[in-house]
């Protein structure tokens, strides 16, 4: 058989017809793969989808019950707990008061180093029973001298304030707070307070929760509710909060209310310093040290105790970029710490079974893994292509029902937001693009995985609205408002909205148009870039 008797039978001769039609070709190439390869591996994609959807469904479902009956019956924490105010002692005198250590670690914190130092040093407690501890790793000597300063002002009036240096960042925030606690006068403390350098907590705040501290042994962490200062600033702060808030009011709440375990946010809690050392201190392998610290005290058989009445203001990020940066920070970081830790807690013989299950499957699992990828490979890629492909088809429950009855659960936490639901469900697809991306990064320990940039924190907005500088906007380079990433998506979702207006069946273009604007706009940097009053 000669060559062109053997393209012949292989190609056929429609094929070999349009061979100088490059997109006629591409087209044929794809007819032919389409049934052996795209539909199969599509169909897989919306099966895994539909799965983990089912997942997502019953984990917000179980912690809507659970938060229900919590309020229903008023498993308050003082129920749960042993409480009891700390009284004088005459002949004890201030020695009855534990001594409480209280930690601010902060990098270059010039617009917030004054309101974090402030607030602590104007904690109510004992003034010799109490050590307030700036670790500062600040790497611009001009912040470094005002914040040295800061702390020798409150010293000159009576405050027990501490202001530690290092010559390196190692570790970041973990090793700040690592180094902190080796210092001498740290020995005699028997809790540590812990505050990012934008929280400003309420003079009361350890008398809230010191004693819950001090008459349960076996409690060895009271974390508080964050309140954002700044949630009204602009449309993608009231973003932010919709999301935290859930958080806060339901996760923390469930898992508190029923394993005593729930995830340390970071700061804005008090930890037991036995507790601490027990677990193994503080570690710098993944950027959630917070969580990393949690797990293993939680894996020693340690309780943790949530006080969503007790809230501390601090500061949401303002502008995209910050934003983008904390955003892979949080979810690369559990993803990570999952594959470090999953064996270890498989095979931990301190807690029952149920617990193991809780924190792997419920706490890792779901809330740190499906719930971002489902959202924007579901979402966001595998629904759209269905209207390319239509010999497969997502069932109404899994395209409709299901997400819309886990976006209902999740309003509760912000009530005042509701109106804002669509607009909230928009910007967390965008969101989880990133947030997918930092997933796979920590699962699979990409280049980026330990990276650790600090949030940006603009202040107190509205005193600086009250002076006489004029309004301004951030300083942006054009490249750092272009975003090739969410344009991409952006165009794919534009095209397959296009597609489905005109030559689909699947009447999904409405929400494929909204969504691809979400993307542009977030794409060409027109979300967070402008600050009001600032």
């Amino acid at each position: 058989m000669e060559l062109g008797d053997s393209t012949t039978s292989v190609i056929p001769d429609s094929f070999m017809g349009y061979r100088d039609d490059l997109t006629t070709q591409m087209s044929m190439v794809l007819d032919q793969i389409r049934a052996p390869l795209i539909v199969p591996v599509l169909r897989l994609g919306v099966y895994i989808c539909l799965t983990m959807s089912v997942m997502l469904f019953v984990e917000r479902v179980y912690m809507g019950i659970v938060i229900s009956l919590v309020k229903l019956f008023g498993r308050k924490p003082d129920k749960r707990f042993k409480y009891e105010a700390i009284k004088d002692d005459m002949e004890l005198g201030n020695s009855v008061y534990p001594m409480v250590l209280v930690q601010i670690p902060m990098y270059n914190e010039r617009e917030v180093y004054q309101l974090s130092i402030g607030a602590a040093c104007g904690l109510s407690w004992p003034s010799d029973r109490i050590v307030i501890q700036v670790l500062d790793d600040s790497t611009d000597p001009t912040i470094k001298d005002l914040v040295e300063m800061e702390c020798s002002r409150w010293a000159s009036k009576g405050v027990n304030i501490k202001y530690e240096i290092r010559d390196n960042r190692n570790g970041y925030k973990a090793g700040a707070l690592k180094e902190g606690m080796k210092k001498s006068y740290v020995k005699s403390c028997d809790y540590v307070a812990i505050f990012d350098a934008d929280f400003q907590p309420e003079s009361d705040f350890l008398w809230r929760t010191v004693p819950f501290l001090l008459h349960n042994p076996k409690l060895a962490l009271v974390q508080a509710r964050w309140k954002f200062v700044n949630s009204d600033e602009c449309l993608m702060t009231r973003m932010q909060e919709m999301s935290l808030d859930y958080h806060f009011t339901v996760e923390q709440e469930v898992g508190s209310s029923t394993y005593a375990f729930f995830g340390f946010n970071g700061t804005a809690g008090i930890w037991r310093i036995s507790a601490l050392n027990e677990a193994g201190g503080w570690k710098d392998r993944t950027t959630v040290e917070d969580m990393d610290l949690a797990v293993r005290a939680s894996l020693k058989g340690w309780k943790f105790l949530y006080l969503g009445s007790l809230k501390v203001k601090n500061e949401l990020p303002s502008t995209f970029k910050a934003y983008r940066y904390q955003q892979h920070r949080w979810s690369c970081g559990p993803a990570n710490l999952f594959r470090k830790m999953a064996f270890e807690i498989m095979t931990n013989k301190n807690v029952t079974l149920w617990k193991k299950v809780h924190v792997i499957y419920s706490f890792f699992v779901v809330r740190k893994l499906v719930a971002h990828i489902v959202t924007f490979i579901f979402y966001c890629v595998i629904l759209p292509a269905t209207v390319l492909v239509p010999e497969v088809s997502v069932p109404k429950w899994g395209a409709v029902y299901i997400p819309s009855v886990i976006t209902l659960l999740n309003a509760v936490g912000t009530p005042r937001s509701l109106h804002l639901m669509v607009f909230w469900i928009l910007f967390e697809n965008v969101m989880s693009l990133h947030r997918t991306k930092a997933t796979f990064i920590g699962l699979l320990e990409g280049g980026r995985v330990n990276e650790w940039i600090v949030t940006e924190k603009l202040g107190d907005l509205k005193a600086k609205s009250a002076s006489k500088t004029p309004k301004k906007l951030l300083r942006f380079r054009f490249g750092d408002r272009i975003h090739v990433l969410e344009l991409g998506v952006g165009i794919y979702l534009l095209f397959v909205g296009c597609y489905d207006a005109f030559l689909g069946k699947n009447h999904y273009y409405l929400y494929l148009f909204a969504q691809a604007i979400a993307f542009f706009i977030a794409g060409f940097g027109q979300i967070g870039t402008i600050v009001p009053n600032h």
